[in-house]
Formats: C-alpha cells, sequence, structure tokens
C-alpha cells in the first residue's frame, strides 16, 4: 500500500459521512453543542459537563472587550475601507499577539512546568526578576484586578476545577505584587492558561483559545462596521503630532564623469 502524503487524525470520510475524531458529524450537529465539539476537535474526545461548563466560561470570557482593543480595531478599520468580511476578521486576528491576546501559550508552558517540576511561584517570579522579564498572562493596562478572571475562578470553584494550575497562578499573583510593589493582576490570558491546565490541554494551543473566542467578536463588530458606519476610517490630524525634520528644499546634486 502506498503511503499518502497527508495525514491526519481529525477528520475523515467513511461511507460519504464526514466523521469528526472517529464520531459521524451529522450526529454530532444534533447531540453535541458548540463548545462540545471544540473540546472533541482539539482534545479528541468528548468533555464531560463539568469541562464543558469550564471551557465555555473561557471562551465566552474572550469573546470581546469593546472597540479599543487593537485587533477590534483592526478589523474595524480594515472593513471600513470595502473589503470582505473574511479579509477584515483575519486582520483582526493578525492583531492578537504576545501584548494582546498572545500571551495564554507562554503562560501555559510557565505553569504547567511549575506543577510538573513542584517549583515555587517565589521562584518563577524570581527568574523573571533577575532577566528583566516580564510574566505572560499578568497585568492589564485597564484593570488593576479582571473581572473576567474573578468570574472564570468562581466558575472553576463550583465546577472543582480550582486545581494545582490555578493555585499556582494566584501564588505569582501575589508573589509579584511583593516583589514590584504593585498588584500586577492575574488577566484573562493568565487564568485561560491555568484552566487549560485543569483541563489537561497541550499549552501550544493556547492562543488557539481566544482566537476561537475572539473571532465570533470580530465579525460582529466587521459587521456593524459595514452596516452603520461611513466608509474609511482615518485616524484625525488633531491626534497625530509630527517630530521629524522642519519643511526643507530639495536640492538635487549631479555627478560630473
Amino acid at each position: 500500500m502506498v503511503e499518502k502524503e497527508w495525514k491526519s487524525g481529525i477528520t475523515g470520510h467513511f461511507e460519504g459521512i464526514p466523521h469528526i475524531r472517529g464520531y459521524k458529524l451529522p450526529e454530532m450537529l444534533k447531540k453535541l453543542n458548540f463548545t462540545q465539539a471544540i473540546f472533541l476537535v482539539l482534545k479528541g474526545e468528548l468533555p464531560n459537563e463539568k469541562k464543558e461548563a469550564m471551557l465555555n466560561a473561557i471562551l465566552v470570557a474572550s469573546i470581546d472587550h469593546g472597540v479599543e482593543a487593537p485587533s477590534t480595531t483592526v478589523a474595524r478599520i480594515t472593513a471600513s475601507c470595502g473589503v470582505p468580511l473574511s479579509t477584515a476578521v483575519a486582520n483582526g486576528v493578525s492583531a492578537i499577539g504576545e501584548s494582546h491576546g498572545g500571551a495564554i501559550e507562554a503562560c501555559a508552558k510557565i505553569l504547567q512546568e511549575v506543577v510538573k517540576k513542584g517549583a515555587k511561584a517565589s521562584d518563577v517570579v524570581e527568574k523573571a526578576r533577575f532577566k528583566s522579564e516580564r510574566i505572560p498572562g499578568y497585568g492589564h493596562k485597564i484593570y488593576e484586578t479582571d473581572p473576567r478572571t474573578q468570574a472564570i475562578l468562581e466558575v472553576a470553584e463550583k465546577q472543582g476545577f480550582k486545581g494545582p494550575h490555578i493555585e499556582v497562578a494566584l501564588e505569582i499573583e501575589k508573589e509579584l505584587e511583593k516583589a514590584v510593589g504593585k498588584k500586577l493582576c492575574l488577566n484573562i490570558d493568565g487564568i485561560t492558561a491555568a484552566v487549560m491546565g485543569e483541563l489537561g490541554f497541550d499549552p501550544s494551543l493556547g492562543n488557539g483559545f481566544f482566537i476561537i473566542s475572539r473571532i465570533a467578536g470580530l465579525v460582529a463588530h466587521v459587521h456593524e462596521e459595514r452596516t452603520r458606519e461611513k466608509p474609511v476610517r482615518r485616524i484625525s490630524e488633531d491626534d497625530v503630532e509630527y517630530d521629524g525634520p522642519k519643511p526643507r528644499d530639495l536640492k538635487q546634486s549631479s555627478t560630473k564623469k
């Protein structure tokens, strides 16, 4: 038998019917909700009710955070130029990075490593300060205490998922405050990373959870921009300060041969 170039353990077709992780897709759409299907496609197994509730919480928490969020601003500006919805949403997703929604993977790696090795939260903070590095998943431009984090913690407590990863995440928050003299809150990226650990997800999937959630919000914003705003968003000149060279004459020089 000739080995095929492409392999996937996610989706296959059997007797003309698409299967996801071995389950018939037509049957899934009748029996599963979207959160259960997301868990299945990412983890390869169906969640129980508690895991479903926990995943649902982090997905709802990141669905939107206002026009001011960089990914949303980019998506709406792009949409105002008359491009297709897919282009505007894709541009919004492309703005998700280390400083905006993209710290989950890095934070999850730290938390899972600390739990695996039985290390101390204080060691994580000390190491970061020694290297003058920020710890991903902490601090926020708006919040001293992130209300989304607090709501997720309540769900985790109720569903019995306030385990070692969440406890370490909260301990790091306390140690950071001691070290720097001000609170750098466990933000939405950080708590999502902690919940991932409790659910047994690989850290490399981290930023994907934020992307999956935020796409829904971006679609809503792009649609709103296209249906209720005038075309072409521009930054106001009143908000821009030029600090380059003063006006000057362009003098062409000739080279003699």
